[in-house]
């Protein structure tokens, strides 16, 4: 659980300023949940303790093993805003986003997923909002979040509350900061998720990040400069498999290849496919002394030939015979990069 009373209702003259219009728009959470019993809990009550309260929250239950399903019913019970519906079958992680969002009401103006082990801090859902109602353009708001004890999603200026769809994508590709977050982060205007009928690109595990790119086309981010999810980094969850095999090394190159057309010139995209698939190489050659293993080498293999750019062994023994002379020339940092490694 966090600390430090961060989920403290708030003071009762907040609510009663923001609680008393039914005017206000309705914002769908929708919480994909598979086997979270142990955090469902902090999760659900952290959509009950929002200062905003025009909100509905659907909980999809994964054909959870455990008692997800059950603590989930046992708030349905108590407060008519949340729902509870469970899968027929077991399906992939951004497969059942994508059902939960189906499951948001028609009549929402904003919809939020909100990962089963994640939680909101309590301004999360009145923060954005008020950027979206003050700037009609902007078709998704992000903001900081907590992982551990670090903050993350960092890099617009204080001063931007709102930028270009295409610039943010553009500073993207060409090596900026990465704010779009997880989808935990974001809010969407509820009619762009409507007009998909997968919203998520369920082949890709960073299908957050694609659908930033599709929509923003178009349309305009905007950010809040506070600190407003948490989200929890667990050794069985699908960011933990994201980080074993490093899944944002072909990440790079398959955001140039399907989208860098749109926001880059030619000579500006040549020149970072070049640096993408040298940076690449460069990685899987420091691998080669790491003993990976058969499925590590396989899931980059088979993302390679997925962008047309089969794995060369040759490209991979001149990467990693670099990496051995780098090591033997800088012997400093050598042992320093493996004592990091060994605490």
């Amino acid at each position: 659980m966090l600390e430090c009373g961060l989920f403290e209702r708030p003071r009762v003259g907040t609510l009663n300023r923001l609680h008393s219009s039914s005017h206000d728009p309705l914002v769908s959470v929708a919480c994909p949940a598979y086997n979270v019993e142990h955090y469902l809990r902090e999760a659900i009550e952290s959509v009950i303790l929002q200062t905003y309260e025009s909100w509905e929250l659907v909980v999809v239950n994964n054909c959870s093993t455990d008692r997800t399903l059950e603590i989930a019913s046992e708030y349905s019970a108590r407060d008519t805003r949340i729902r509870v519906c469970t899968n027929q079958r077991f399906v992939r992680a951004v497969e059942n986003y994508n059902i939960a969002l189906r499951h948001i009401s028609p009549r929402s103006k904003y919809c939020k997923v909100l990962a089963g082990d994640d939680a909101m801090y309590p301004e999360c859902l009145e923060k954005m909002i008020d950027v979206f109602e003050q700037h009609p353009g902007v078709a998704i708001v992000g903001a900081y979040a907590t992982t551990g004890t670090s903050v993350v999603w960092t890099g617009l200026h204080y001063s931007t509350t709102v930028i270009s769809g295409r610039e943010i994508c553009r500073s993207l590709l060409l090596g900026g900061p990465y704010v779009f977050g997880t989808p935990s982060s974001l809010l969407y205007r509820s009619d762009i998720v409507r007009c998909r009928d997968a919203f998520y690109n369920e082949s890709n595990v960073h299908a957050d990040t694609e659908v930033c790119c599709e929509v923003l086309e178009h349309a305009n981010f905007g950010f809040v400069h506070q600190v407003l999810t948490y989200a929890r980094v667990r050794d069985d969850s699908m960011s933990a498999m994201m980080r074993r095999l490093n899944t944002f090394a072909p990440w790079g190159l398959y955001l140039l290849d399907n989208y860098g057309a749109k926001y880059l010139d030619d000579v500006e995209l040549d020149s970072r496919i070049r640096k993408a698939v040298d940076d690449y190489y460069h990685y899987l050659g420091k691998q080669f002394f790491r003993r990976r293993d058969a499925e590590f080498w396989r899931f980059h293999r088979q993302k390679l030939a997925e962008v047309g750019r089969p794995l060369s062994r040759g490209k991979v023994a001149v990467a990693a015979a670099g990496s051995l002379l780098d090591a033997a020339l800088n012997p400093k940092r050598t042992t320093e990069a493996l004592i990091r490694r060994l605490t």
